[in-house]
């Protein structure tokens, strides 16, 4: 008699992560607006909320290429930060007593989301064409950041809309970079994380993840 596989992820984890996006992104709205969920890590939340359902080794592989490295960055400078100590400013807006405390803890999926997603390429297993897709989504993303949206320092009607996604215009969303004009900060940027972050990431996935297809007759 033949058996019907197991689900890769358990069903508790979905509805306890689709729990925390139903909270999450009506706040973000109201609070952020809509150009908040253009953030490389709003992306990676969208994108791993399809990928928990779906069970598409894809969907969670473009996520883990794209925040691993850049989210151990932000807990380490929370952490600093905490410590009294300013690093990046990328995580300032934490220590913002104008924004609810609420609203600020929410953030803290920083620090378990990477967890997750590694939790969840090692059962689904790494789909090598993450990194291609991710390269190419989180430099549309910059682009339109860059292009379309208000720069590091602007000044807002409402201060909690976002400003320098994507840090395209340095990492403090309190002033652009002055090391260099701008455009070639961008391309600098860019190229920063491919080569330094999504370059790595992917290799480092490939070798100590399972394929798709390695997992999934793990788990038959």
């Amino acid at each position: 008699m033949k058996t019907t596989a197991a689900p890769a992820i358990p069903l508790w984890l979905k509805l306890a992560y689709t729990a925390f996006m139903a909270v999450l992104i009506p706040v973000y709205w109201y609070h952020y607006g809509p150009t908040n969920f253009l953030y490389f890590c709003d992306v990676a939340l969208l994108l791993t909320l399809a990928g928990v359902w779906l069970e598409s080794p894809l969907l969670i592989s473009l996520p883990a290429v794209g925040i691993l490295l850049p989210q151990a960055l932000w807990c380490v400078d929370y952490f600093v930060q905490l410590c009294g100590v300013r690093l990046t400013g990328m995580t300032a807006y934490m220590f913002d007593a104008q924004r609810p405390l609420f609203l600020r803890s929410l953030s803290l999926f920083h620090g378990w989301l990477p967890f997750l997603v590694l939790f969840l390429v090692f059962r689904l297993g790494y789909d090598k064409r993450a990194l291609k897709g991710w390269t190419s989504t989180a430099g549309g993303l910059c682009l339109v950041a860059y292009f379309w949206l208000p720069q590091a320092g602007a000044k807002l009607a409402d201060p909690n809309l976002p400003r320098n996604v994507n840090y395209v215009f340095g990492m403090d969303d309190a002033r652009p970079q002055t090391w260099m004009s701008p455009e070639l900060y961008l391309v600098a940027w860019l190229a920063l994380l491919i080569m330094v972050v999504f370059v790595p990431t992917h290799f480092l996935l490939k070798k100590l993840c399972p394929t798709p297809e390695q997992a999934a007759a793990k788990r038959a």
